[in-house]
């Protein structure tokens, strides 16, 4: 039994593709830095992908390994505040598992995680976020919201009312890794056969 981290990231700009990381707490810890993953698989049950790293998720696969009456968590962000540009942002990807979780867990009062046009099944619970350290104080800083999403997961009827709606815009920005994580152009000094996958 595996608890602890698969991967522990600490460096700016690092690119991910076609790995998988499996453990079943703390999979992937996403300290800090820029970072892009694509292809990839992540397996956990608790707060599995964490941290305060600024990286864009794309067609990843994640599977939840939570116990039946215990939920676990994808993610537990931790944005410290306004200025703090770090989020993760999941784009076009999947949700499956074996037990039930959240979407994720707000670890700081800045927490900012967006789904956006992923497939999630049926092992989300319906509130889809926690506000674990946050419980009972003020939700307005916080930046959790699913948008476009498909699936019975994707079920907006019974989730939490702090969500967040956000513009056009603020998606358009998040989505986008030459927005979001590489403004300063890094991904595109990386070897062309990189960039084509």
């Amino acid at each position: 039994l595996n608890i602890g981290p698969s991967i522990v990231l600490m460096a700016d700009k690092a690119w991910f593709y076609g790995c998988s990381f499996i453990s079943v707490q703390d999979t992937l810890a996403d300290f800090v830095g820029r970072h892009y993953f694509k292809n990839c698989y992540i397996e956990g049950a608790i707060g599995f992908i964490w941290g305060r790293g600024q990286s864009i998720y794309e067609t990843l696969s994640t599977h939840n390994k939570s116990r039946p009456l215990l939920p676990g968590f994808i993610t537990t962000q931790g944005r410290q505040s306004e200025q703090d540009t770090s989020g993760f942002v999941f784009k076009y990807c999947t949700i499956k598992g074996d037990g039930l979780a959240y979407l994720g867990r707000a670890y700081r009062g800045y927490s900012r995680v967006v789904f956006y046009a992923t497939s999630i099944s049926n092992v989300i619970v319906p509130q889809e976020w926690n506000a674990w350290l946050n419980k009972g104080k003020s939700m307005d800083k916080i930046t959790f919201a699913e948008v476009n999403c498909t699936e019975e997961g994707a079920n907006k009827q019974a989730r939490v009312g702090w969500d967040k709606n956000l513009s056009d815009r603020e998606i358009a920005f998040l989505v986008k890794p030459k927005t979001f994580i590489a403004r300063d152009g890094w991904m595109t000094t990386l070897p062309s056969s990189l960039a084509s996958l």
